[in-house]
């Protein structure tokens, strides 16, 4: 498993436990990648902040309304790395 997939694991597990700040640290040090996007993406829509949210949904190839249920989609993305 490659190091960014093993980070953004880490961050996934860190946002399903509610450490939101480590989830996002680990999400912006690897802007660029599609999935650490995505998580960044998630985390905003946690965090309520939906205009942030929808801004980083658009650099991926997810739509926010496609999960309505963060942990689901949390969930979905991990399955994403791993498979």
């Amino acid at each position: 498993m490659a190091k960014d997939t093993k980070r953004l694991i880490e961050g996934i597990d860190r946002a399903r436990d509610g450490a939101w700040d480590e989830a996002h640290a680990i999400a912006q040090s690897l802007e660029g990648d599609p999935h650490a996007d995505w998580l960044h993406a998630i985390l905003h829509k946690i965090e309520g902040d939906e205009a942030n949210s929808r801004y980083w949904y658009r650099r991926t190839n997810q739509n926010f309304e496609a999960f309505p249920d963060a942990k689901a989609e949390l969930e979905a993305l991990k399955a994403a790395l791993t498979y």
